[in-house]
């Protein structure tokens, strides 16, 4: 059985745009892998390579597959720098959506010009499914090719699990305060007694599961507020205004803001300012 496909451009162009269906619709991983290799190392420079050399005895094969893959390497970081300066960003769907205008840019391209040279010349893929020399082969040879195709399938399954599961990395969470601005700076400095301020607090758990925190402040060894629990899923960010209202003055007035992990007792974090709490009034200096 001999299967010919005269316009492989338009397979890899439905394939594309398979693949942006399969990641906003469905959560099938797999699929996701497969097509996004083949979207990332194989698609770019595969077209592009057709735009350039157009005719079937430009390249045989092995040279347009091994430039295919090479070129796709070169173009992908190409458009990945160009996005970085874009409002946005090296994120999935930008990547996703540029990498499939530049395939399709790319077809249409090739497409146009094959349509100037004669329709023996074009490339087309042919694949030939003959297995009568199968019972030509010596029992040796049809063992070493049976060994050769299941290892090249284990090889290939291997490598998609190790895809598909990759090994979890550090589990560690984050914990900040930040100022009024929203930055690691502007914390208040000098209150009165009784006066309310407030910190911007902010976690983001990286536990690589779900997780519930809470967060208790402490001015001296007083509890002056408690939050939570907040329960985060990994990655997720959790900010929050937390106010406090010291009561007593004093110089250096320790605060403190310590997160707790589920239900452990100990705190997993502790971060504090030191405040200048001056008696109601007494104006700072």
């Amino acid at each position: 059985m001999k299967i010919e496909i005269k316009n492989e451009l338009i397979l890899i162009n439905i394939l594309s745009l398979f693949l942006i269906a399969i990641i906003t619709l469905t959560p099938f991983r797999i699929v996701r892998i497969i097509l996004g290799l083949a979207l990332v190392l194989f698609f770019p420079g595969y077209t592009l390579i057709s735009a350039l050399f157009p005719k079937r005895t430009d390249l045989d094969t092995i040279e347009r597959v091994a430039l295919s893959l090479g070129l796709s390497i070169a173009v992908v970081p190409l458009i990945g720098l160009v996005l970085n300066y874009t409002p946005w960003g090296i994120r999935l769907y930008p990547i996703l959506i540029c990498l499939t205008g530049f395939i399709i840019a790319m077809s249409v391209v090739a497409w146009f010009r094959r349509r100037y040279i004669l329709p023996s010349e074009r490339l087309s893929i042919s694949i030939n499914l003959n297995f009568a020399f199968w019972t030509k082969q010596s029992k040796m040879d049809k063992i070493l090719t049976a060994a050769l195709i299941a290892s090249i399938i284990v090889a290939i399954g291997a490598l998609v699990y190790v895809i598909s599961t990759p090994k979890a990395g550090e589990k560690f969470t984050e914990f900040y305060i930040l100022g009024e601005e929203g930055k690691a700076e502007g914390y208040p400095r000098k209150l009165m007694a009784g006066e309310s301020t407030y910190v911007i607090l902010g976690i983001v758990n990286h536990e690589h599961e779900p997780t519930t925190y809470t967060t208790r402040v402490l001015i001296g060894n007083q509890q002056a507020n408690s939050i939570g629990p907040v329960t985060l899923e990994n990655k997720e960010k959790w900010e929050k205004k937390i106010d406090f209202t010291p009561t007593q003055s004093g110089e250096n007035v320790k605060v403190q803001f310590l997160l707790y992990k589920g239900n452990q007792s100990d705190p997993y974090y502790n971060l504090h300012l030191w405040i200048d709490v001056l008696e109601k009034g007494i104006p700072g200096s």
